[in-house]
């Protein structure tokens, strides 16, 4: 996806995936800076424990904890997180999250990138609906207290029923992914017409929730956006140029075989 966006606007730029065990990551960061990359992603389990090897964080990933883009500034490597950033460019296409009531189903690392993100963004009010109470209590004490939105939260028992005032339904969580029948466990009689729905599983893309949602009039957005538009930050944030979105979501189509 990176390499055919960087062939796509004529930089001879390479995005390569390197392997790092937990214990080789301060040495790996060391290497980063003597061989002079420009940046890198993470993935689990390096995005928290990164930071101790950097030079600063972003207002997003510092709220987060979590960082999974690095950018080099004036000889500095810099953290920051897209994941949260790509899904609210993505739903902005549908809606704007400023002023809405959103609803975020799950508490772990995607729902909090995705929280933090939908706050800085202006969102009215907040719910986090988890399973764990420890994990979702956490979450919506973060938002409260750092992002300054007011979130409460909700423990996950059965199917949750969407209060119908809720206007943007999030489902943070990994249920659906790589089966297209997995139910998440949500009253879909409690949708309402009025709604977006959006899910942050991309395989499927349309996964059951997606389904079920259109049966009942929402809007919805797939997890595809979220993985694209991330991607399209970070490649602005190391190049300074903006990305071709369709060339990258051509790309991941043809690598998961849609």
């Amino acid at each position: 996806m990176m390499e055919k966006a960087f062939a796509d606007v004529g930089l001879e730029w390479r995005y390569l995936t390197l392997e790092v065990a937990p214990e080789a990551l301060g040495d790996a960061v060391r290497g980063m800076r003597a061989m002079g990359f420009r940046g890198c992603n993470l993935t689990i389990p390096h995005k928290v424990e990164v930071i101790q090897h950097l030079d600063g964080t972003s207002e997003a990933a510092t709220l987060m904890g979590a960082v999974n883009c690095v950018n080099r500034i004036d000889g500095k490597l810099i953290g920051d997180n897209t994941d949260g950033k790509g899904f609210v460019q993505s739903l902005r296409e549908l809606t704007d999250p400023a002023g809405k009531n959103v609803i975020i189903l799950g508490a772990g690392g995607a729902a909090r990138a995705i929280a933090v993100e939908v706050a800085l963004a202006g969102a009215a009010a907040m719910t986090i609906v988890n399973r764990t109470e420890g994990r979702g209590q956490e979450l919506a004490a973060l938002i409260n207290d750092k992002a300054n939105v007011p979130t409460q939260f909700v423990l996950w028992e059965g199917d949750y029923e969407v209060p119908p005032e809720a206007e943007v339904v999030i489902n943070a969580t990994s249920i659906g992914l790589g089966d297209a029948a997995a139910r998440v466990p949500l009253a879909v009689d409690s949708l309402e017409s009025d709604m977006v729905v959006a899910d942050v599983v991309f395989n499927p893309p349309e996964t059951r929730l997606l389904r079920d949602a259109k049966s009942r009039g929402c809007e919805t957005l797939d997890g595809l956006g979220m993985l694209v538009n991330q991607a399209v930050i970070g490649f602005n944030i190391w190049t300074g140029r903006d990305a071709n979105p369709s060339v990258m979501r051509e790309a991941l189509e043809e690598f998961l075989g849609f």
